[in-house]
This record gives C-alpha cells, sequence and structure tokens, in this order.
C-alpha cells in the first residue's frame, strides 16, 4: 500500500521471511552444537588448540523445544524433523492440539518443553503474554547441556537472567539474535562469551 505520503507500508504476515529465520535458528543450533564459536575464539587467541578439547555433539535425534508455532516455528519444525529426526516440542496456547500434532510434533506446557528440550527456541510474537516470559526460573529449569537460542524479540526472555544462567553454567550456550537495545552495545557480557553465537537481528 502506498500512502499520499510516498511511504511503501509491506504486510508480512504471510510469513515471507520464515524460511531465512528458520534456517537462521538450524544454523545457530549446529553451530553451537559442534562448539564452533568456541573453537574459533579460542585458535584467535594463541596456538597449540587441543582439538578433542572442543568436539562437539550431534544435533540428530534430539529434542527441540519451539516456543510458537507460527509461520517460522512450523517450518523450523518441519527442517529440523526432516533433516535431522529430531522430536519437537511445542509450547503456543493459541495452537488446537490436533493441529501440532498432524506436523509431527507434541504440544506440552512449558515447563515440560523447558526441562526435556536440548534446544531451546523462541519463535513467538512480543506481547503482554510474552514479555518476560523466559527468566531466572525458567533457565533454572531447562537442562545444563541445553542451548537457548531465540530469534523473535528482546524483552521475551530477560538479557541478565541469560547471561547469570551461562556465566554459572546452568545452560551450555546461547543463540542470540534479538535484543533490548539494538544493536547491543560492544561491551555487553553476551559478546564476551565463546558459547554465545550473537547476530544484530539478521535472522
Amino acid at each position: 500500500m502506498l500512502f499520499r505520503s510516498g511511504v511503501l507500508a509491506v504486510n508480512q504476515s504471510g510469513g515471507g521471511n520464515a524460511q531465512a529465520v528458520a534456517e537462521h535458528i538450524l544454523g545457530m543450533m549446529l553451530g553451537l552444537a559442534k562448539r564452533m564459536p568456541e573453537a574459533g575464539a579460542r585458535m584467535r587467541r594463541a596456538p597449540g588448540i587441543v582439538r578433542s578439547d572442543y568436539i562437539g555433539r550431534n544435533t540428530a535425534g534430539r529434542t527441540l523445544g519451539i516456543v510458537g508455532f507460527g509461520n517460522v516455528g512450523r517450518q523450523l519444525a518441519a527442517l529440523s524433523r526432516s533433516a535431522l529426526g529430531m522430536r519437537v516440542l511445542v509450547c503456543d496456547s493459541h495452537r488446537e492440539p490436533g493441529e501440532v500434532t498432524a506436523t509431527g510434533c507434541e504440544q506440552v506446557a512449558l515447563e515440560t518443553l523447558l526441562r526435556e528440550s536440548d534446544y531451546i527456541s523462541l519463535c513467538c510474537a512480543l506481547n503482554p503474554e510474552t514479555r518476560g516470559m523466559i527468566g531466572a526460573a525458567q533457565f533454572a529449569m531447562m537442562r545444563r547441556d541445553a542451548f537457548f537460542i531465540t530469534t523473535a524479540r528482546g524483552g521475551i526472555h530477560d538479557e541478565a537472567a541469560l547471561v547469570a544462567a551461562l556465566q554459572e553454567t546452568r545452560i551450555a550456550g546461547a543463540g542470540v539474535d534479538v535484543w533490548d537495545v539494538e544493536p547491543p552495545p560492544p561491551g555487553h557480557p553476551l559478546l564476551a562469551m565463546d558459547n554465545v553465537i550473537a547476530t544484530p537481528h539478521t535472522g
């Protein structure tokens, strides 16, 4: 729609960028699982890396938890199930159970998703219901070897709580594409962590 002022308005509610975001999430999942950011950072700092210290793990057959089952969530689920044979858990109170199970995924409560997933991906909108949804209590529910990934919106998760969870090794790593302040300042603590893949809302 072109307004009289000459501004072009575009509605992307049909999920035109869903494939791009889903691939971004999948890339973060694989990079974190294979410890690519950690190994790369260590190689740049000093010689003599012991490669056995940075062997990652396979993603195939593991459990992915998706919070929000819109265009991005559904595309991510399809890619993860078809390419990697992953078990996919979904938390979305706005979806009927049959809509989720028809895709081969399982609809569960948020607490179950957090406790059972190897990877947790936020794919939901930021609104009064989801603002602050993932905080210290939710990070404490996650497994110590779990990875947290968000390409949704800043404000859904508590950045300070994520920093604390990583500093205290309560989770294994994170992929962060969205921030409270975008782009994040260079001194942001998440940018100093080798087990964090950080991107400036490019997903």
